[in-house]
């Protein structure tokens, strides 16, 4: 069998020390630090030398049984996280709990920083919230803009370990937390469980220049390990990229970790790009094997067209039709989740083969 190699020859990001304790010190600019420098020093020094060792992953416990390599040294954090998706996986299988909504408010517009006013993208959630719990649904609101406005939030940049090995791409991710470069404090091992839990996803977003929002987008990129990942990194020792290859090779079954959840989306724009988000929002989830509400699941509308942004919650006041048809996405969600649940959903593809399965 050919066996590629990885292709290498990109410039190397490591910095000298003098650089490395000039951005780790850069953290630490408020009054309160200035009477620290001793500390700083003694910090400064044990993180130079966490980040020249490449100390990845300090903490590791042996995968044991039920992989694929019981003897190879797994993350503490990965192991965690991965239990934390089996978990909501058994929730989101037990049929005696109510219909579970995970509700994306994808703006990044919050009063409590430099915006100073809220979003419309978060009325509009309410609106849907509102209409889901009086459905009887049990709703968690996954609120992007805590990217922005909180302390310590991070959604940290896909590294694309799928385009060198679907078998490379762990799930859940496995490429966060890198303490040895301050990759720290990423939110998508919170964010992970939320999405397999769920039996329904309503996304309600803005448009930012033609596209997604930027917290969006970054999740939806993390988002990749849902939709082929491997389950299991003692198969691939890790990141190794070699063997990675070589498992893809082999014949990849591309597990569909979010396979048959109902989904629904809401895009508002105020000029340009509605229309073409909803729609590579709606082929993005499809293509993950989530499966599309209905017809009134889908909107995309502008809230006071080519008006003026400082009165654009006034245009969102006077707009009941806008209003409404977030409701109707609600509503169609949670009709097709309960469907869905009693088995009275048809299924028209279910025994049909992918002939390009990805």
């Amino acid at each position: 069998m050919f066996e590629p190699k990885p292709r290498e020859g990109m410039p190397s990001p490591q910095l000298d020390r003098a650089a490395f304790e000039a951005r780790f010190r850069s953290q630490f600019m408020g009054h309160a630090f200035d009477a620290l420098q001793p500390e700083l020093d003694r910090m400064a020094a044990a993180a130079w030398a966490e980040y020249s060792a490449g100390n990845k992953a300090p903490h590791t416990r042996k995968a044991g049984p039920g992989y694929a390599d019981p003897d190879y040294d797994l993350a503490v954090d990965w192991i965690a996280a991965r239990a934390a998706v089996d978990k909501a996986q058994a929730r989101h299988e037990d049929r005696s709990r109510p219909a579970r909504i995970l509700l994306v408010n994808a703006s990044t517009r919050s009063e409590h920083t430099c915006p100073g006013e809220m979003s419309k993208t978060w009325r509009l959630v309410e609106l849907a919230r509102g209409v889901l719990l009086d459905g009887g649904a049990e709703v968690e609101v996954l609120d992007l803009s805590r990217l922005a406005s909180e302390y310590g939030r991070h959604i940290h940049p896909c590294k694309a370990c799928f385009s060198t090995a679907a078998a490379l791409c762990h799930w859940p991710c496995s490429c966060y937390p890198n303490y040895s470069l301050g990759q720290t404090q990423d939110w998508m091992n919170e964010i992970y469980p939320m999405w397999v839990e769920a039996h329904g996803i309503m996304i309600v977003t803005p448009v930012h220049w033609y596209m997604a929002s930027s917290p969006l987008k970054l999740m939806m990129d993390r988002m990749v390990c849902a939709d082929g990942g491997n389950p299991d990194p003692t198969a691939t020792h890790g990141k190794h990229a070699a063997e990675a290859k070589r498992l893809e090779l082999k014949g990849w079954p591309y597990p569909r970790h979010l396979e048959d959840r109902l989904f629904a989306v809401v895009v508002h724009g105020d000029v340009e790009g509605a229309s073409g988000v909803r729609r590579a929002l709606s082929d993005w989830l499809t293509f993950m094997s989530l499966r599309p509400a209905g017809g009134m699941a889908e909107v995309d509308r502008y809230i006071g067209y080519m008006g003026p942004y400082a009165t654009s919650h006034d245009a969102l006041d006077k707009d009941s039709a806008m209003q409404e048809e977030t409701r109707n996405a609600a509503r169609t969600l949670l009709n097709a989740v309960d469907l869905w649940r009693a088995d009275r959903l048809p299924v028209t593809d279910g025994d049909l083969e992918e002939p390009r399965p990805k």
